[in-house]
């Protein structure tokens, strides 16, 4: 295993890993001020970490397999 093969791994786990985070710490963000174009703030950040989470996701499976492109 090369070193740029471990540092793409690890990197990988930890961009998985963040949405994770996130969405366990749901009592942090579980409030309804402020609004988002008469949307609560609970529905309008986990709809903005699915964004990035999705992101995260992709970015992740492109280190992890860069050749499959």
């Amino acid at each position: 295993m090369s070193e740029l093969a471990l540092w793409r791994r690890i990197t990988a786990g930890i961009l998985l890993l963040v949405p994770w985070v996130f969405y366990m710490v749901y009592p942090a963000y579980n409030m309804a001020k402020p609004e988002l174009g008469g949307v609560p703030f609970f529905y309008w950040f986990q709809t903005l970490w699915l964004v990035i989470a999705a992101v995260l996701s992709l970015i992740g499976v492109l280190l992890l397999y860069p050749s499959k492109r």
